[in-house]
C-alpha cells in the first residue's frame, strides 16, 4: 500500500472500529459480530505496527494499556465534585420534596437515576478530545488516572462534537467481571476484593495499565461540571445529549412528575437490584430543571436540589457451625463457612467462602460465632463481622490447618501469597479436581463422569491421569457403585465421542493456568494442532490478539514439563484429536445462514440437541448465542416449558422459533 492509502485505511479502520465499540459498549446495540470486529482490529494492528507514526490518539489499539506508571499526580477540580445528602426513608424523601417546593413556590419534576456503586470520576475534553481523567478525591483534589481510564472502552477518546467540557460519572465493575476476577485471584493465592466497588477502585489505582485493561471496567456518566457547552435545559435532556456525544448513560433513568412517582421508582428498583448486571446501593433524585437547580443552590457540602436515597443493607445473622477446607486443582486450599441456613437478598444461604487463612484471622472468626452476613455485589455470601456480644464464653481462636486435609502434606505460602497451597503434585484432591475439570461441559464434555464416579475411579486405581480415561474397560466400570451395564456403555460411548472434539476443548481441559476456553480457542485457531502449540515460543503466543505475556509464559512453562509430553503421547495413542476443527474467521465471513450476524437466545428444554450442541452449531453458522433476552436479541429459540425469557421476548417483539424451525435452518445452511 502507498503512504496515502495507508493513512486513509488507518483512518477508515479507526473510525469504523470506534463506531462499532460505541454501539457495543455505550448503546448496548452491536451491529456486527465479534469476529468482524476482531478481523478489522487485527488489520489495524498490522498497519500500525508497520507505520507507528500514524497511530492516532483515539485508535482502539491504544486501549489495551502497556504503560507502567510511576504514580499518580494530583488533579485539581476547578469546579468541585459535591457529595449528596443521604436519605434513608420514605418520610425523608417526602420531606426533601416539601423543602424544594417551599423554596421554589410550586411542585417540581424530578429525575431518578440508579446510584451506581463504583468510583466517581471526572473526564475533561478539549476540542472534543479526552485530555484528563481524575478521581473525585476529596471533591476539590483527586488523582490523575488518565492513562488507566483510556483502557475503559465505554469512555470515548473523541466526542461527536468538538466541545470543551468536563463530564462526571461512575466507573464500575460489572458483577460478572467481579466474580471472575475474584475466582482468578483466589486461584492465584491473592487477596480477593470485598465487593465490586473495591474491585473497581483497586483496578483504577493499578500502575500497570495493561492490568486495568483486563479488568473489564465500564462507566455511566450523569453530570457535567458546567452545562454551558450543552443545549440541554434539564437533567433529563442532558442525559440524552451526553448519549449523542458518545457517552454511556444508565438506561434505567426516569423522569418523575411527582414525589409519589419517585417513591414508586425507589420501591421498583429495590426489588430489581438483584437482577441488575451491576451493583447499586440506592437512587439519586435530582430536580430536573437546571434553572430551578440554580435557584436552589448549594450548602457548604451538597446541592439543595438533589438527594441520595440509600437502600437498607441486605444482611442477616447466623451461626458458624463448621469450617471446611477444600483443595482446588491448582493446590489452593480454600476455607468455607458452614452456617445455620438463613435467608438474605432473596435466597437461603448456608455456606460462605472465607477466602483464605488471613481472612479468618483478620475477622477473628471462630466456631460457634454469631456473624452478620451479606451478599457481596448482591451475589456472593460474605461474612461481614462477628457479633462479639454473642460469642460463647468458652470460645477459642480457630486453629488454621498446617497440613493438607487430604494428603497430609505440609501447607505453604508461595511467593508471599495469602493463600495456603498444597504443593504435592500427586495430592488426590488436586488429581480428582483435574479429572472433573477435564470431563466438564466446556472441556471434553464427557457425560456420566460426575465427581462421585471419578472419585471412585481414582480411589480404585482405575485412573491416575486424564489419559487413563481413554483406556477404561467395561468390566472395570462395572466394579463401581451404582454403575450397571447400560451406564457403563453410555460412559464408554461418551468417552469415545470426546476423541473427535476440536482440540481447543482438550487444551482447556488440560487445565493450563490462565488458559480459559476462549483463550484455548484463540490459540488453537492460530496454531492449528496441539503439537505446534506445545513448541511455540513466548513471543509467538504473546503477539496474538488478547493473549499477552502472562498466558504466554504459562503455556510455555506447562509444555516444558516432560511429563506433559508423555501425557500427550498417551492421549495421541488413544486417538484423541489434536487438530482445530472449528470455523476460522475467514470461513465465517463466507457463511450464509439465517443465524449470521444474529444474537440468539436458547430457552426451554431442547429434545433433539443438547443446549451446548445447538450453541456450537449456531455459532459455526455465524450466530452469537447469549444467555439473556434484551433489546439487542434478534432471535429466541423456545423449547419445551420455556418460561420468563420467552415472555420477555414476546413483550419486546423479538422473533421466536421452536426447535424444529432451528433444526431446519441449521440443516439448510449446512446443505
Amino acid at each position: 500500500m502507498t503512504d496515502i492509502s495507508v493513512v486513509k485505511r488507518i483512518k477508515e479502520l479507526t473510525a469504523e472500529l470506534n463506531q462499532y465499540a460505541y454501539e457495543y459498549y455505550v448503546m448496548d446495540k452491536p451491529t456486527v459480530e465479534d469476529y468482524v470486529y476482531d478481523r478489522l482490529y487485527q488489520e489495524l494492528v498490522e498497519l500500525e505496527t508497520a507505520h507507528p507514526a500514524l497511530i492516532a490518539e483515539d485508535s482502539p489499539t491504544q486501549r489495551v494499556g502497556g504503560m507502567i506508571l510511576e504514580g499518580f499526580e494530583k488533579a485539581v477540580h476547578d469546579i468541585p465534585l459535591y457529595s449528596l445528602n443521604d436519605v434513608f426513608s420514605k418520610e425523608e424523601i417526602f420531606a426533601f420534596d416539601q423543602r424544594v417546593q417551599k423554596a421554589v413556590g410550586h411542585p417540581v419534576s424530578y429525575t431518578c437515576e440508579l446510584k451506581i456503586d463504583g468510583l466517581s470520576v471526572s473526564l475533561r475534553y478539549e476540542d472534543g478530545k479526552f485530555v484528563r481523567g481524575a478521581t473525585r478525591g476529596d471533591g476539590s483534589v483527586g488523582e490523575n488516572i488518565t492513562e488507566n481510564l483510556k483502557t475503559v472502552k465505554s469512555i470515548p477518546m473523541k466526542l461527536k462534537k468538538p466541545l470543551n467540557i468536563e463530564v462526571r460519572g461512575e466507573c464500575y465493575m460489572p458483577k460478572s467481571s467481579f466474580i471472575r476476577l475474584n475466582q482468578e485471584r483466589e486461584e492465584a493465592g491473592l487477596d480477593v476484593f470485598a465487593n465490586p466497588r473495591n474491585a473497581a477502585a483497586g483496578s483504577l489505582r493499578q500502575l500497570d495499565t495493561r492490568l486495568v485493561a483486563k479488568r473489564n471496567l465500564s462507566t455511566f456518566l450523569y453530570a457535567v461540571a458546567d452545562v454551558e457547552p450543552l443545549e440541554a435545559e434539564t437533567q433529563y435532556e442532558m442525559l440524552e445529549e451526553l448519549t449523542q456525544l458518545g457517552f454511556r448513560i444508565n438506561p434505567e433513568g426516569r423522569l418523575c412528575e411527582t414525589v409519589e412517582e419517585v417513591w414508586s421508582y425507589i420501591e421498583e428498583f429495590h426489588e430489581k437490584r438483584i437482577d441488575l448486571p451491576y451493583e447499586i446501593d440506592g437512587v439519586v433524585i435530582k430536580v430536573n430543571d437546571f434553572h430551578l437547580q440554580e435557584d436552589l443552590g448549594f450548602t457548604v457540602k451538597a446541592p439543595r436540589w438533589a438527594a441520595a436515597y440509600k437502600f437498607p443493607p441486605e444482611e442477616a445473622q447466623t451461626v458458624i457451625e463448621n469450617i471446611e477446607w477444600t483443595i482446588g486443582r491448582t493446590g489452593v486450599v480454600t476455607p468455607t463457612a458452614v452456617m445455620t441456613p438463613v435467608r438474605v437478598a432473596g435466597t437461603t444461604v448456608s455456606r460462605a467462602s472465607l477466602h483464605n487463612s488471613d481472612y479468618i484471622e483478620m475477622k477473628d472468626i471462630r466456631l460457634g460465632d454469631t456473624v452478620i452476613i451479606y451478599k457481596a455485589g448482591d451475589i456472593i455470601p460474605e461474612v461481614a463481622k462477628v457479633v462479639l456480644d454473642s460469642r460463647p464464653a468458652d470460645s477459642q481462636p480457630y486453629e488454621i490447618p498446617t497440613h493438607c486435609p487430604i494428603c497430609d502434606s505440609e501447607l505453604v505460602h508461595l511467593d508471599e501469597e495469602v493463600a495456603l497451597r498444597c504443593i504435592n503434585p500427586k495430592c488426590p484432591a488436586q488429581m480428582k479436581e483435574g479429572l472433573s475439570h477435564f470431563v466438564s461441559r466446556n472441556a471434553m464434555n464427557i457425560d456420566g463422569l460426575g465427581p462421585r464416579v471419578l472419585e471412585q475411579m481414582y480411589d480404585k486405581g482405575l485412573v491416575k491421569d486424564v489419559a487413563d480415561l481413554y483406556f477404561l474397560k467395561e468390566e472395570e466400570l462395572l466394579t463401581l457403585d451404582k454403575i450397571k451395564e447400560k451406564s457403563a456403555n453410555n460412559i464408554l460411548t461418551a468417552i469415545e465421542a470426546s476423541k473427535t472434539n476440536s482440540v481447543e476443548r482438550l487444551v482447556f481441559g488440560l487445565g493450563i493456568r490462565h488458559v480459559g476456553s476462549k483463550a484455548a480457542k484463540i490459540l488453537m485457531e492460530h496454531f492449528g494442532d496441539l503439537r505446534q502449540l506445545s513448541h511455540a515460543t513466548v513471543e509467538e503466543i504473546a503477539n496474538l490478539h488478547t493473549m499477552g505475556t502472562t498466558i504466554a509464559d504459562s503455556v510455555v512453562t506447562y509444555f516444558e514439563n516432560q511429563e506433559v509430553h508423555e501425557l500427550l503421547d498417551e492421549l495421541e495413542k488413544a486417538g484423541v484429536n489434536f487438530n482445530y476443527l472449528g470455523v476460522t474467521t475467514s470461513q465465517l465471513e463466507a457463511v450464509e445462514s439465517p443465524f449470521k450476524d444474529k444474537t440468539v437466545v436458547l430457552t426451554g428444554k431442547l429434545t433433539k440437541y443438547t443446549r451446548q450442541d445447538a450453541k456450537e452449531r449456531i455459532e459455526s453458522l455465524g450466530g452469537k448465542v447469549t444467555g439473556s433476552v434484551s433489546k439487542k436479541t434478534d432471535l429466541v429459540v423456545a423449547g419445551e416449558e420455556a418460561g420468563s425469557k420467552l415472555t420477555k421476548a414476546e413483550s419486546l417483539g423479538i422473533t421466536v422459533w421452536d426447535e424444529d424451525q432451528m433444526i431446519e435452518a441449521i440443516e439448510m445452511s449446512q446443505a
